[in-house]
């Protein structure tokens, strides 16, 4: 991929999160990846939105998140960025905000339960929680360690099939294949978890969907036996006919 492609790239997708309100200051972050080159792009530190410009989104090398070609420092997050970018080649971009109702859940330190079909159309499973941070990893590498918790949290589950995290006390990560991929997902979780706060409100014994319908609906959205949506049409080669 070009960089000057990504670059347009991510910084639509920073600038998506302000319109669907999901930040406020000059809180959030979203960034890219070529893997060809082992470039991110992401947001730069502090930079206010309104102020941003393509140019100004911060390239970083994946191994060791040295700045490529910027004067600006990148967003805070980024060494949680590149852990997670290292650990899953699945994905192409994440997303961090602190969008109200998502970190509610993150600062209550639980997960967002299957509640309901709209819930799991989106997820195979709950909205997972990391654990809490040691005072060791939050003294030293604490960005990084960020990451490395959700990673450790994740282990044993296909990222792109739950693709967010509430770090706990922190707030949500999400991820898709592409930057605008991971701020569509950070749209439906802070959904889900103003959902499922007002469901919990209204019966707080209410029980898990039931797994057969669960099923039910994520396998319709994913994977091989899907079928919600319209089909791509096929892509065909002219033939010459005698």
């Amino acid at each position: 991929m070009i960089l000057e492609e990504l670059k347009q790239q991510v910084y639509q997708a920073n600038m998506d999160l302000v319109r669907e309100g999901l930040v406020v200051q000059t809180f959030g972050n979203v960034s890219g990846i070529d893997r060809e080159s082992g470039w991110v792009v992401i947001k730069p530190s502090g930079v206010p939105y309104s102020e941003m410009r393509p140019e100004h989104m911060v390239t970083v090398v994946l191994a060791s998140g040295q700045v490529v070609d910027s004067t600006l420092r990148p967003s805070s997050d980024t060494a949680t960025h590149l852990e997670l970018y290292r650990a899953f080649r699945s994905i192409g971009g994440v997303a961090h905000t602190h969008s109200l109702h998502a970190t509610a859940w993150s600062q209550a330190g639980s997960e967002i339960p299957v509640l309901g079909t709209t819930h799991a159309d989106y997820f195979d499973g709950p909205v997972p929680c990391t654990r809490a941070m040691t005072p060791e990893e939050i003294r030293h590498d604490y960005e990084a360690n960020t990451g490395r918790v959700v990673v450790e949290r994740l282990r044993g589950i296909d990222p792109l099939a739950r693709p967010a995290m509430l770090v706990s006390g922190h707030g949500p990560f999400t991820w898709g294949r592409s930057a605008a991929e991971a701020v569509s997902v950070a749209v439906v979780l802070e959904f889900l978890a103003r959902l499922a706060a007002e469901t919990v409100r209204l019966n707080p014994h209410v029980r898990p969907l039931a797994p057969e319908l669960h099923e039910k609906h994520f396998s319709r959205k994913h994977g091989a036996t899907a079928y919600y949506g319209q089909r791509q049409p096929r892509s065909t080669t002219s033939r010459s006919h005698s």
